[in-house]
């Protein structure tokens, strides 16, 4: 049987843009429908941002969608907009004495004393769960070691652009979340063997010559530890309020202590938030026994160091495989957006 122009229209319908969470029709992507007289289809499907990660999987999701309903392998023009627009121009029309930053309201350090804490998925979590807020968020990657951002927010491959002015760096986007980090600079199997000054030369670089949008909240991913890059970040940046994200066991604890103690130091002098314990509990799906695998300790530190828990992140299987995946877990997991509530609730007070 053959299509006619509506068909096909009502069946692109069924395609979502991921990060926009609309249909590629409605967005607008879709233009100069074309049947041939042998059932075969053409058209120019228009991405919505320059070298947008996910125009390859929609150029393929297109391309299935039509053969199975036409039967033949329809012809597509893939067309990428200019990295151009009157937002950017503005933007840096509004740059103040040569930052980057004049755009940013608010800027909140993610952090903690020590590795494999869930920081990274924490930022990306507290990120997703303020732009479904309403507000406008943006995530520097100053994890410059190990930077897990890219994969975690979908954004693997992207390769930032250059803005019109060739002076500033355009973020990636997705999920409504402005990114940049330095994963976008290098391949996934090149090491980063940096000394200090390289290290803090290359976020210097990131954080003074990235063009965000007017952003409510700009979301820094500290790396471990307490050295050289966190100085560097507090020192360049006005950053208003720290969260610091642990797990509940002692040797974890005793280096988030060293971590608070950092931004409590008098020439540092940030405000904490408060404390998110990461992988607080386990709870299985078919009973209602919960499990600290991780034993119970951060209670104790918090009120030994004056702070509170701000929020309690389960161990689930749906936040390991959306860090995996790029598709993190708060998009959809009820259990997850409950944990983070309260902690938006606390950084937009």
């Amino acid at each position: 049987m053959k299509m006619n122009i509506e068909e096909i229209e009502e069946c692109l319908r069924e395609i979502m843009h991921p990060s926009e969470g609309r249909d590629i029709v409605s967005l607008g992507m879709v233009s100069d429908i074309k049947l041939s007289e042998d059932g075969r289809c053409s058209l120019c499907l228009t991405m919505i941002r320059p070298r947008d990660p996910v125009a390859s999987s929609l150029l393929r999701a297109v391309k299935a969608s039509l053969k199975g309903i036409t039967g033949k392998e329809p012809d597509i023009t893939l067309i990428e907009p200019q990295p151009r627009s009157n937002s950017q121009k503005e933007a840096a029309k509004n740059m103040r004495d040569g930052s980057k930053l004049s755009n940013v309201k608010h800027i909140i350090a993610v952090a903690s004393g020590k590795g494999g804490v869930g920081k990274s998925s924490v930022t990306v979590a507290l990120a997703l769960a303020l732009a479904k807020s309403g507000y406008k968020v943006g995530i520097l990657d100053a994890d410059i070691y190990g930077p897990s951002i890219p994969k975690m927010m979908g954004l693997e491959g992207y390769m930032p652009l250059m803005a019109s002015d060739e002076k500033h760096i355009i973020p990636a986007s997705n999920y409504n979340v402005e990114v940049m980090s330095i994963g976008f600079f290098i391949g996934d199997d090149d090491a980063l063997i940096w000394r200090g000054p390289m290290a803090t030369n290359a976020l210097n670089q990131m954080m003074h010559e990235t063009l965000w949008s007017e952003l409510d909240y700009l979301l820094i991913d500290m790396p471990p530890g307490t050295g050289d890059v966190h100085l560097s970040v507090v020192g360049e940046l006005k950053v208003e309020k720290a969260v610091i994200v642990t797990t509940p066991q002692l040797v974890a604890l005793s280096d988030v202590v060293r971590g608070i103690s950092m931004f409590r130091n008098k020439n540092i002098n940030i405000p904490i938030v408060g404390i998110v314990e990461n992988m607080a509990y386990f709870k299985p799906e078919d009973h209602d026994k919960v499990y600290y695998i991780f034993g119970r300790g951060t209670q104790k530190v918090a009120e030994q160091v004056g702070l509170e828990i701000v929020a309690s992140i389960p161990i689930t299987a749906q936040i390991s495989e959306g860090g995996d995946s790029g598709k993190p877990a708060i998009l959809e997991d009820e259990i997850v957006i409950d944990a983070y509530r309260e902690l938006v609730a606390k950084i937009t007070q």
